[in-house]
């Protein structure tokens, strides 16, 4: 691999740049991981460049399991055989697999290559348990994962060379981050269709064929009923009660291990509850995310009556982005959307589309003023016109959230 191999219409995405860049050179394997198409490739490609400007005529080796130059690479002994050619002695090689769960037991041709210090290996895969099993268990901790998450909305106005105002906010609610769409006239149309097939490919190859499912009119119908409720509490038992009653006959044993399945996939993100006061988490209940919010518009149409769930997927979306880790708080019966929390620094945010009524202030200012401590807390909304910080909670319009990154 030299520069003029990579492609030449790169932007970089500098969030992820600066995390890997601590551990470039480092004997620890560098695993990128996220849904399809949401740029794991390129984040790769930008670490290429970054190497080879160092160093031009560093040993950089590239395997795409996604590209048909690379079939005969079927097991780890394709694997262990391609790049022992490949190898240079006496120097340092950097290694890069991509898709690497197409390859049969390719744990074993890493664990072998990572014994050679001089090897520098980055890896990525679609799927959330390439960290598990003999993988986790071969490389103990000698592992960094770095989730790569489709564009923020920031990141949506550098790559199609957007302002930002409410215009452009609409078609990131509307389309969703996936970067390729910088190709694609910006239409309904042509838009959604490349979403379909971006969802089909999953659906086929992360889940049914991976798990091996035959009940596919199921998993069908329990994706869509999860992008009509996106951000709903409930549970696996709730989803087979309501599908039993659409006669959808599954048990939530089975709806449990499904959800799993699309989780697993990056489709969709599960954040569990949190009881606030006793500082735990529930055995039950759960909330369900989209990855992309484009794609869940593709499954359950964009209707306006959605714009909240909408608003609230898109403000989930962008704290993973910045690497927090989410659940959502209760105290009591009050609900707190988000609690999200990096660098033992904790933040709770309520999301509403409009406060637009007395009551509708009460309940967001009044759920986050029930936590008695002194972390940060705001209200979310798409209002122009700001209300001043009630006791301290902030209220924060979309677009400048989106934007304070």
């Amino acid at each position: 691999m030299r520069l003029s191999d990579i492609p030449d219409s790169i932007i970089i995405r500098e969030t992820y740049t600066k995390r890997v860049e601590p551990f470039l050179g480092k004997p620890i394997v560098k695993v990128f991981t996220g849904q399809r198409r949401v740029g794991k490739s390129f984040v790769l490609y930008q670490i290429m460049q970054k190497i080879l400007n160092d160093d031009p005529i560093a040993n950089v080796i590239y395997i795409n399991k996604e590209d048909g130059r690379f079939d005969a690479i079927r097991n780890y002994k394709d694997l262990s055989a391609y790049i022992e050619k490949e190898m240079v002695a006496d120097q340092a090689n950097y290694i890069f697999i991509d898709e690497i769960q197409e390859i049969d037991d390719f744990e074993k041709s890493v664990r072998s290559l990572q014994l050679n210090k001089k090897n520098d290996i980055y890896i990525t895969g679609s799927n959330a348990q390439l960290l598990s099993g003999e993988l986790a268990t071969l490389l103990g901790g000698r592992t960094i994962e770095f989730n790569i998450n489709s564009l923020s909305y920031s990141e949506f106005l550098v790559f199609h060379n957007l302002e930002d105002n409410d215009s452009n906010l609409g078609k990131y609610f509307l389309y969703g981050g996936m970067p390729f769409l910088v190709n694609l006239e910006l239409s309904e149309n042509i838009v959604f269709e490349y979403l379909r097939n971006i969802y089909t490919t999953i659906v086929f190859r992360d889940v049914i064929a991976r798990h091996g499912l035959r009940n596919t009119y199921f998993l069908e119908q329990l994706i869509r009923y999860l992008s009509d409720n996106v951000g709903s509490l409930f549970s696996s038992k709730s989803i087979s009660d309501f599908l039993k009653s659409q006669k959808v006959n599954i048990s939530h044993n089975q709806v449990q291990a499904y959800t799993g399945f699309l989780t697993d996939a990056f489709l969709v993100q599960r954040v569990l509850r949190y009881d606030i006061s006793g500082k735990r988490l529930f055995e039950t209940g759960e909330k369900y995310y989209f990855e992309d919010i484009g794609i869940r518009n593709v499954l359950a149409g964009y209707k306006p009556d959605d714009k909240a769930k909408i608003l609230e997927n898109v403000v989930y979306n962008e704290l993973l982005f910045r690497g927090y880790e989410v659940r959502s708080g209760w105290k009591g019966k009050r609900e707190t959307d988000f609690i999200a929390t990096k660098d033992n620094e904790t933040t709770y945010i309520q999301v509403a589309w409009v406060l637009d009524s007395e009551a509708t202030i009460s309940r967001e200012f009044g759920n986050l003023l029930e936590i008695k401590d002194n972390y940060p807390k705001m209200v979310i909304t798409s209002d122009e016109k700001f209300r001043n910080t009630i006791k301290g909670v902030e209220h924060v319009n979309i677009r400048k959230f989106l934007m304070a990154h």
